[in-house]
């Protein structure tokens, strides 16, 4: 709801909202956990979404505990729950800084009172960076790096920011890529190092090397890993020739990784990072810490294949340690066929991008009668989703189904507040997301 975030960060939410019960009385964001509501008692307005606070606490602890042991550090990518008071918690718990995807969720994140940002993306021409460097004037402490993997792109961030004489000191990350944005060569990211270095100033300056291994995945897993660990040796490679260009008092920063194959991401660039007298290795993972039951679920058991994931020197279980963390709640609406049910969640509710949603649970009269086995999501509309019943399929209208859910980043973004859920499901706390 686009008036939420007009004038505080705890606003008033009433029924418009999804989960908000309907005909109660407004109430201040934070006064929510405290009603003692729960998504299956008949109060909730369905469908809705929810974290697990337990277990996403417990993700964090994991994947903290995984980049201690490693020796790196993690800017988690905010672009996944869009919220402010998730990424304060997660670089209350260490992470370096915070990554976004474009200038909006800039704007966020520094609203928010963040100062270390990681833009991990390319913006656009001339006008993108005028409307970056708008926007940075009025932050004259923000510490932000920036994707560049293009001339024009440099030419164009250059031209912003010798413009203005009011801006904080913007850092360049050179993008090696392969699937998505980014230098396929040396030879290119070695003509936009030129360029960069050619017009550095006191405010405009080259930081790093940046890459994304996720778009190099294909169907084929020998094919994946192979392109991937090509990308590293890239990136790599290229850093002693960057040190050998600006000399070795200047801090540097190397980062790639997103949520399935950091582990690639370590084990590739590691040595050339510990190598290097003033660099640090920056992981930008982000689903990680809400996991799911299907996209990142099939992730970490690749992980857990291929022995990837190492708590210091202890090889553990991801798909053992990692939680799924966000459910989607959703009322029995119809029984038109014999073994099947309509529920009342759709498109607009939840994403399936990276496959459908999954029947967890059916609650009945506010109680739980048990795990939905063999149940299965068959197609969605706009506002139904067609779930298939195994057997004689003892569902009544009315009853309330939990899902999971694959793919956070585009399922989230679908609701303006995350609800926060003890261990039983009572909501006990609210979270607001900005998505825009």
């Amino acid at each position: 709801m686009s008036d939420l975030h007009a004038a505080t960060d705890n606003p008033m939410i009433d029924d418009r909202i999804r989960g908000f019960p309907p005909g109660h009385a407004p109430l201040a964001l934070d006064a929510i956990g405290r009603q003692g509501w729960k998504p299956f008692d008949g109060s909730m307005a369905l469908p809705l979404i929810s974290l697990d606070r337990q277990a996403f606490a417990a993700n964090v602890d994991l994947m903290m505990a995984y980049v201690k042991g490693q020796g790196v550090e993690i800017a988690p990518h905010a672009k996944t729950p869009m919220s402010t008071a998730i990424s304060g918690a997660l670089l209350a718990a260490g992470a370096w800084g915070t990554t976004v995807a474009d200038i909006r969720q800039t704007a966020v994140l520094l609203k928010a009172g963040q100062r270390r940002l990681m833009l991990a993306n390319e913006i656009g021409g001339l006008a993108a960076a005028r409307r970056l460097a708008a926007l940075l004037a009025g932050y004259p402490t923000a510490e932000i790096h920036i994707f560049v993997d293009s001339l024009p792109l440099a030419e164009a961030l250059r031209t912003a920011w010798q413009e203005r004489g009011d801006l904080p000191p913007l850092g360049l990350l050179v993008e090696f890529g392969a699937g998505r944005a980014g230098a396929r060569s040396a030879e290119a990211a070695g003509a936009i190092l030129d360029a960069i270095l050619a017009a550095e100033t006191p405010t405009f300056r080259l930081t790093g090397i940046a890459a994304y291994e996720g778009a190099a995945a294909t169907a084929d897993a020998d094919e994946t890993l192979s392109r991937i660990d090509g990308l590293m040796r890239l990136t790599a490679d290229f850093l002693p020739k960057v040190r050998a260009r600006i000399g070795s008092e200047r801090p540097l920063v190397v980062t790639a990784g997103g949520s399935v194959f950091f582990d690639r991401v370590v084990a590739g660039l590691s040595a050339a990072v510990k190598a290097d007298p003033d660099c640090r290795l920056v992981l930008r993972c982000g689903a990680i810490f809400f996991h799911d039951h299907g996209i990142y679920e099939r992730g970490l058991a690749g992980l857990d294949a291929r022995g990837g994931f190492r708590i210091g020197e202890e090889t553990v279980s991801a798909s053992g340690g990692f939680q799924p963390a966000l459910r989607v709640w959703a009322e029995v609406l119809s029984r038109p066929e014999s073994g099947l049910a309509i529920c009342g969640m759709g498109l607009r509710d939840v994403a399936i991008d990276q496959g459908l949603p999954r029947p967890l649970a059916l609650y009945r009269n506010g109680a739980r009668l048990g795990d939905f086995t063999g149940a299965e999501v068959l197609r969605l509309n706009d506002q139904h989703a067609f779930v298939a019943l195994p057997g004689a399929g003892d569902v009544a209208i009315g009853d309330v189904v939990e899902f999971g859910i694959s793919h956070p980043c585009t399922c989230l973004d679908r609701h303006a507040i995350l609800y926060g859920f003890d261990p039983d499901h009572t909501v006990t706390a609210a979270y607001l997301t900005s998505f825009g």
